[in-house]
């Protein structure tokens, strides 16, 4: 028998065909994932990839315009305050601008609120520097200066102002608004008139007593306070009584009540004593 017709003989047998089948069948494969990586490659579209713009500090719409020109896309993801950035504007973005990003995929923002948000300024007298700045920062309000006044502790805060104005604990404030603490410096080498306090609310009492060089030291009231009858308690006793000297920095104590008769009584016993 020839040599051709061996071969035709064998891949007559049963080895021949198991042998083309699993041929035909390892084309089938390699065409298949061909096409699969093909399919792939164009559904995608590797190897097409943009720049990513720079968004920060437009508008929403301005950033989706922009990114729909480069073929991607916007998605808020939150929110949050910034002095840096105009109020509503986008204040950060991932992935970052100048990135090399595939079309289609989403550009993830943070928006800064469109108003700022309002936070309670807690009581601060008496605490100690370190700790009401550090609350200060925390509650997103700025510290804007430091200023120091003779008092009977050195490094306590005696008080907080706003644009020269006096703060009281409680006072809703816009994030980022500028404060100024004022703080102890121990007590003063000069001596001082105490003012008289009678009559005053105990707003008018701190800053009077700043004016003067001296602090505010206990205080209490006649009857149970709420917040609706805080604003109308005056003092009507004042320890020591106005008029004496004290050195810068001193305390000086109050009582209030919302009986105005008792500071009209307090002030006629102040009067009668100035004149004897």
């Amino acid at each position: 028998m020839s040599r051709d017709t061996k071969k035709i003989g064998f891949w007559k047998t049963n080895m021949g065909f198991v042998v083309i089948n699993a041929l035909i069948a390892l084309c089938v494969v390699i065409v298949l994932l061909f096409c699969v990586l093909r399919w792939l490659r164009h559904y995608t579209e590797h190897g097409v990839e943009v720049e990513v713009p720079q968004i920060t500090g437009l508008s929403p719409e301005e950033a989706r315009v922009l990114l729909q020109s480069s073929s991607l896309t916007l998605q808020v993801i939150d929110s949050t305050y910034s002095s840096c950035v105009p109020l509503g504007m986008v204040v950060d973005q991932v992935p970052p601008a100048e990135s090399m990003v595939k079309q289609g995929r989403p550009v993830y923002v943070v928006l800064n609120a469109k108003q700022r948000r309002q936070v309670v300024l807690p009581e601060l007298s008496d605490v100690s520097y370190r700790q009401a700045a550090s609350t200060i920062q925390r509650l997103g309000l700025r510290l804007d200066s430091v200023r120091y006044e003779p008092s009977q502790y050195r490094d306590l805060v005696l008080s907080v102002e706003r644009n020269g104005e006096p703060v009281v604990a409680g006072t809703r404030l816009s994030e980022g608004t500028a404060l100024v603490l004022v703080v102890g410096k121990g007590l003063g080498q000069e001596n001082v008139q105490v003012p008289n306090l009678l009559g005053l609310s105990l707003m008018d009492c701190r800053s009077l007593l700043l004016a003067s060089h001296l602090t505010l030291g206990a205080y209490e009231y006649d009857e149970e306070l709420t917040d609706e009858t805080a604003a109308k308690f005056v003092v009507y006793e004042q320890t020591p009584a106005g008029g004496g000297m004290l050195r810068e920095g001193s305390m000086v104590n109050i009582k209030l009540s919302r009986n105005v008769e008792k500071a009209i009584m307090g002030n006629s016993h102040e009067e009668d004593n100035d004149f004897f």
